[in-house]
């Protein structure tokens, strides 16, 4: 008995050949549209579905597999007597092979001319119709979707068994693209800020050797549409990203994307170990550098300006993991390159104002999602609480503290100058611990005669407040908020320092 393929595809990679290959497998050819010209075109004889459904095509094409004659031979039971007694009955031939792939919706969205109009037009019915009635028969009907499996395929024929196994994990294939394909749409059709169903898809970029640690296994996932700015990024030189590379790389991009004058952020297992702003980048490294001699090495750097040859000689006698940057001068770069293991990675600098508008972080159970923290709290924002009024460069300071400190994990706690960090305390289950990290780094650095404090939460206590101005901090930023306030106002006015609030938590866990 012959044995009938529908084919119908919108990406016509190995069509042809996988056609004559069915072909000399004794597979009656089943097609639609373009599909049918692409195989005619190629002299391979083919039926058109409107003869196999006694209907032509109408409404423009959006009904045209849509019919019993389809369905029932895709969908029915080859094992149930009764299944194959009405399609004998109604002379409907078993449909044995699917062979679909859907209307490029996800492509049309990414163009940025696209119109609500034509992106709606390119939203598939009876594609995904047919592969997900394939796909539910797949005891006694093979579902393709991806032209990768077409060399499967036809090896499993020619050997004569395709076993259920297989059939399966086609038949999975068929439902995660095609729920992938309707998550795009719903994602696409969408604006409410928090749906009651979150419908996410993402696209496998990399296999990666391990996670966190070397006997955990890992993988890297990418948004179905990319983003504009991302760690997805495009990598010139060095060895694959790692599970932790990826995710400090992510940490050093977000913080990064604050500062506007040039800028060399300094990441080590998702916290900054050092941040410098100057005239040139060469002068920000040093200042980035000198913030933490020690943490910096083996740490993920983030520039927003071309990496140049001066540049690159300083940071090529560290070892480095990753250094990120919208470019690298060609000098640069074969100075970077001579390390064959740094990672060298070029990312889009302007489109970061397109960064993700929301992170999702996942939790046993469940996933949380929230709005990203892009709140830039400015020197505006700053309400004075102590008598001691600040300074312009006090000012500046403690804005660039304020920049910092939400990118640290909390309790998180920042020594700064107007353009250096100076000591960063993280991650610490009381505040005043985090405190006296970071004070007691900071105070042998240059500069620490003119260092500020930023807290990301409010102070419980004026204990904070206290150490700071013993150990020579002459003004402190922080959110406010507690009901012990008035504790780190009178501790401050009692040290004679400046005290702002900025009514803003930066928390980060």
């Amino acid at each position: 008995m012959t044995k009938r393929a529908l084919l119908s595809v919108s990406d016509k990679t190995g069509l042809v050949d996988f056609a004559k290959q069915l072909q000399q497998l004794g597979y009656e050819l089943v097609s639609t549209g373009g599909t049918k010209k692409v195989l005619e075109a190629a002299e391979i004889v083919v039926t058109g579905v409107e003869t196999v459904t006694g209907f032509p095509e109408m409404l423009d094409g959006r009904v045209k597999t849509l019919h019993p004659n389809i369905h029932a031979g895709i969908l029915a039971k080859r094992d149930n007597a009764s299944h194959m007694q009405q399609l004998k009955e109604a002379q409907i031939v078993p449909i044995d092979l699917v062979v679909v792939n859907l209307y490029p919706f996800k492509a049309t969205i990414e163009k940025p001319t696209t119109t609500q109009a034509q992106a709606i037009e390119q939203i598939d019915i009876g594609g995904p119709s047919m592969l997900r009635a394939a796909a539910k028969n797949f005891a006694g009907v093979i579902p393709v979707v991806d032209p990768t499996d077409y060399t499967k395929v036809i090896a499993a024929l020619q050997a004569g068994v395709v076993d259920q196994d297989f059939r399966k994990q086609l038949a999975a294939k068929v439902f995660r693209h095609t729920a992938a394909y309707d998550a795009l749409i719903a994602n696409y059709l969408t604006t409410e800020e928090f749906p009651q169903q979150l419908t996410l898809t993402y696209e496998k970029q990399q296999a990666l050797r391990y996670g966190e640690n070397s006997h955990q296994k890992a993988a890297f996932y990418q948004n179905a549409i990319p983003s504009a700015y991302s760690v997805v990024t495009k990598q010139l030189h060095g060895k694959e990203l790692s599970y932790n590379n990826i995710k400090d790389a992510d940490a050093a991009m977000k913080m990064i994307r604050e500062f506007e004058q040039p800028t060399v952020v300094a990441m080590k297992h998702m916290n900054p170990c050092g941040v410098g702003v100057a005239a040139t980048l060469s002068v920000a490294w040093d200042k980035a550098y000198e913030s933490d001699t020690m943490s910096i090495f083996g740490g993920i750097i983030a520039v927003n300006r071309e990496v140049d040859a001066a540049t690159a000689s300083k940071m090529h006698e560290l070892f480095l993991e990753i250094i990120i940057a919208p470019s690298f001068s060609d000098e640069a770069y074969a100075i970077l390159a001579k390390k064959k293991n740094v990672r060298l990675l070029q990312a889009d600098f302007s489109r970061k104002d397109q960064a993700d508008q929301f992170e999702t972080i996942s939790v046993s159970g469940g996933l949380l999602m929230q709005e990203v923290d892009k709140k830039v709290d400015t020197p505006a924002d700053f309400t004075v609480v102590s008598k001691k009024q600040p300074t312009k460069q006090q000012l500046a300071a403690l804005a660039f503290g304020q920049h910092i400190v939400k990118h640290v994990k909390s309790n998180a706690i920042v020594v700064t100058t107007d353009t250096q960090t100076l000591g960063i305390g993280s991650g610490q289950p009381n505040r005043i611990d985090s405190t006296k990290i970071a004070v007691q780094k900071a105070m042998s650095k240059a500069g620490y005669e003119n260092a500020i404090m930023a807290s990301d939460a409010f102070f419980p206590m004026d204990d904070c407040v206290a150490y700071a101005a013993k150990h020579g901090i002459k003004a402190i930023v922080q959110p406010g908020g507690s009901i012990r306030d008035q504790d780190s106002i009178d501790m401050a006015d009692k040290w004679g320092i400046v005290l702002v609030t900025t009514g803003i938590r930066h928390f980060r866990h």
